[in-house]
């Protein structure tokens, strides 16, 4: 009886701590993508999934993809000012940055449809609200599903643009997109959340030494 009260009382613990609002500290994402075109399939295999690493601390967010295939990718973002910094290195394009304002424009907005709904899931302890997503990016037709959080004070780059109707740091996205006949699931699912210290050297928005300036990046 004892050791089941202890256990009773280690899970509520850590689900108080997992409700707390955090600041400052680490997340771990990890996207998986696959089609119904078995081709693109066996392309989609040789990437495997991509981890996301994101630190963020106050008003500033820094997102680190990398990936054999695809090279590196980041995104550092500032709340405060929204302005943004994204650089990518890989060996298609070579080492480029591009610095953008973060603030969505009525274009990007005429684009999205957010609807916020009553349903919600947890995800590592975070209860999150499901938002249904409606958009066209890049020629694309994308429609999903989003689960955030309102407890981790970050930024997502994927979400960055859907304006004042989603609120929070997304912990699951299931989306779809289609573009001329061929179908894209992408899943993107946060696996760690660490509150930890974070250097402020990693939101440095001066562009690197060897990068040069874009007014385009692919993906990104």
């Amino acid at each position: 009886m004892k050791k089941l009260l202890l256990i009773l009382a280690f899970t509520l613990s850590v689900t108080i701590f997992a409700q707390e609002q955090i600041t400052e500290g680490v997340v771990v994402s990890k996207q998986t993508m696959s089609s119904d075109n078995e081709q693109m399939n066996a392309q989609l295999a040789m990437l495997g999934d991509m981890i996301t690493t994101t630190y963020f601390k106050d008003d500033k967010t820094r997102s680190e993809t990398s990936n054999p295939m695809t090279g590196t990718s980041i995104f550092i973002g500032d709340v405060a000012t929204q302005k943004s910094l994204m650089l990518m290195d890989n060996a298609m394009i070579g080492k480029k940055y591009m610095e953008t304002d973060m603030t969505p424009s009525e274009a990007d907005l005429e684009n999205i449809t957010i609807e916020k709904t009553t349903e919600t899931k947890t995800f590592l302890g975070y209860e999150c609200v499901k938002y249904n997503v409606t958009m066209k990016k890049d020629g694309a037709d994308v429609t999903g599903a989003i689960y955030a959080t309102d407890k981790l004070h970050a930024i997502s780059q994927q979400t960055a643009a859907f304006g004042e109707d989603f609120k929070g740091f997304p912990m699951y996205m299931s989306l779809a997109l289609a573009q001329q006949g061929f179908n894209l699931n992408l899943v993107t699912e946060v696996t760690e959340v660490k509150a930890e210290k974070v250097s402020d050297d990693k939101f440095n928005m001066t562009p690197p030494e060897g990068y040069t300036k874009t007014d385009n990046l692919i993906g990104m």
